[in-house]
């Protein structure tokens, strides 16, 4: 039997969400700007467009879908994602980004599935927001900033959203969205994308691993993008922090290295020398397709990366492309 192609990093924008930051978004500082060449999206510093088609016509996606090879994609949000508003408006553009990605399964069961969007900064809301969507159709995770507004990963008002995801057996896919690289160093040379992002995502990892929310949660499924951003290269120096005796890690029992399987990643690496080594490092059944779709930053052929990769076995390859994540996804 075929493996499906099954691409867990695409982002998708409805028109529902859009129209919600447009008319409820704006009582909190967001602004959506209709250009000609599609929506520009704002929200402070969080900034998206202007959005081409693509981002927004499901019928143009999976056209683009065709053409890759890829069978499913797991639709996910980016920013400004919802965190910058109050709890309302936070809720309202969760719901709304939510049952669009019901919509869109609904359309196309065979080929789309949603990560859901909560308003995790909210307690109350976020936990609401999940109950609502935990047995809709086509819900098979839930989509995370790599810092929830202001707060890392690592703030204890965040547990009791962490517990209910692992009760409910879904992952979390993050994403880097009010990023380190938001500082007049990093603004030339587009370096808020080109490093902001893998830093932060390592910083969220560090945050995860270091106040001990993975050893909490056992069996919470974090997913890190991008391969991991700069995580799986910086870990050696994370665990050799740890096996020094730094006193800020001396709560730990394990060094960084010993998490590195405990997360997910995806094949957005850039380099094939790259993502030989973050397979190296974690196993290819950690491992899973991503394309980033479709920002300029992604894999426009994300299905031949992987099929070109030539340290390869059949097996491992077959896992990254759809096999880890259809189990993941719990996909039938």
């Amino acid at each position: 039997m075929k493996t499906r192609r099954i691409d867990i990093h695409a982002h998708y924008f409805p028109e529902r969400y859009i129209a919600a930051l447009e008319t409820e978004g704006c009582k909190c500082g967001a602004c959506v700007t209709r250009d000609p060449r599609g929506p520009i999206l704002d929200a402070g510093p969080l900034h998206a467009g202007p959005l081409e088609r693509r981002f927004i016509d499901l019928d143009l996606r999976i056209a683009d879908m065709d053409r890759q090879g890829v069978d499913i994609q797991a639709l996910s949000l980016t920013q400004p994602m919802v965190y910058f508003a109050d709890a309302p408006v936070a809720r309202a553009l969760s719901v709304a980004f939510n049952d669009s990605l019901v919509e869109a399964h609904e359309q196309f069961p065979d080929r789309l599935v949603g990560l859901g969007m909560i308003p995790a900064n909210h307690l109350s809301e976020g936990l609401a927001e999940l109950e609502r969507i935990k047995d809709a159709p086509g819900m098979c995770g839930v989509y995370m900033g790599t810092a929830i507004g202001d707060w890392d990963l690592s703030d204890e008002r965040l547990l009791p959203i962490f517990e209910r995801i692992e009760d409910m057996g879904w992952p979390i896919f993050l994403h880097p969205l009010k990023v380190v690289g938001m500082t007049d160093r990093l603004q030339p040379y587009f370096l808020s994308n080109l490093l902001g992002n893998p830093f932060d995502t390592a910083i969220a990892a560090a945050h995860l691993i270091f106040s001990g929310v993975m050893d909490r949660f056992p069996n919470l499924d974090i997913v890190l993008p991008h391969a991991g951003g700069a995580f799986s290269f910086l870990a050696g120096r994370l665990d050799h922090g740890w096996r020094m005796g730094r006193p800020e890690l001396k709560h730990m029992e394990n060094g960084a290295l010993s998490y590195l399987r405990r997360f997910h990643y995806d094949t957005i690496a850039h380099s094939d020398a790259s993502l030989a080594f973050v397979i190296d490092q974690v196993g290819a059944d950690r491992v899973m397709l991503g394309s980033d779709y479709c920002f300029d930053m992604g894999h426009d052929a994300p299905v031949d990366i992987v099929e070109q990769h030539a340290p390869l076995n059949t097996s491992d390859r077959s896992a990254i492309l759809g096999g880890t994540a259809a189990s993941l996804l719990k996909l039938q």
